[in-house]
């Protein structure tokens, strides 16, 4: 069975805890959806200095946080549907087939989305989701970000760091063109509602996928260890900014 869960919180640290907290509950399988209040999400291996406006973040109040999976530098506000699905390992752990569901449930919305060769979404052309996976001796985990109606213009302001080459060694972000998913359905005369109609569109078709009957909450216990390892490690400095 597949447990659907949906975050109760936006606080950024708190959903990067509440994944890495579920990838380690091996034996279940999630599939995580949560949304971020402004924050800019680094890979496992970036270097802050190279992917971030950190001026212009913190003058923001913009967070800067680091995941556990690679990959690319990405931009989250409330404008954004985050994904994440956690299971036991698979004979292909990074074939991009954890992107199928995603994109069944987008179909059903009237999204056409396709997937691309980075393990992306496109849509007419254009980027509305970038994924990064992270594997374990156990587990997999492959999240992604879905573009509804995210600020754009701050999407690109924050991730211009202006100084790319300044840490060698570390992972280098792809940038691509960026739409969003809710001005391509007002552009084809489809409904285009706001994102918490969308998401909770989204989840309904997302129960049906599966087959299962309810999302699943988070246990109390379950919320007070991912509280701590929010504390303990992604509102810490020596993570977040650790390259």
């Amino acid at each position: 069975p597949m447990n659907i869960v949906v975050s109760p919180s936006t606080i950024p640290s708190f959903n990067l805890a509440a994944e890495e907290y579920l990838f380690r509950k091996s034996g279940d399988s999630f599939f995580l959806l949560y949304r971020n209040d402004p924050s800019v999400i680094i890979g496992s291996n970036q270097a802050v200095v190279n992917e971030v406006d950190m001026d212009w973040c913190i003058e923001r109040e913009i967070r800067i946080i680091r995941r556990i999976s690679g990959g690319g530098a990405v931009y989250h506000d409330q404008g954004n549907l985050n994904y994440s699905l956690l299971y036991d390992k698979t004979d292909a752990p990074l074939s991009g087939r954890f992107l199928e569901p995603v994109v069944a449930v987008l179909k059903v919305l009237s999204v056409p989305a396709e997937a691309g060769r980075r393990k992306d979404l496109w849509l007419n052309g254009k980027k509305i989701s970038g994924t990064a996976s992270h594997v374990s001796l156990q587990r997999e985990l492959h999240h992604g970000t879905l573009l509804y109606d995210t600020n754009l213009e701050m999407l690109q302001r924050a991730l211009n760091a202006g100084n790319r080459r300044l840490i060698k060694k570390a992972t280098a972000s792809v940038p691509s063109p960026v739409t969003n998913i809710r001005s391509y359905l007002a552009e084809v005369g489809a409904d285009a509602p706001g994102i918490s109609i969308f998401m909770k569109m989204f989840v309904t078709n997302l129960l049906l996928h599966y087959g299962e009957s309810e999302v699943m909450s988070l246990p109390t216990d379950a919320v007070a260890e991912i509280e701590q390892l929010r504390k303990d490690k992604y509102t810490q400095r020596s993570w977040n900014y650790r390259l």
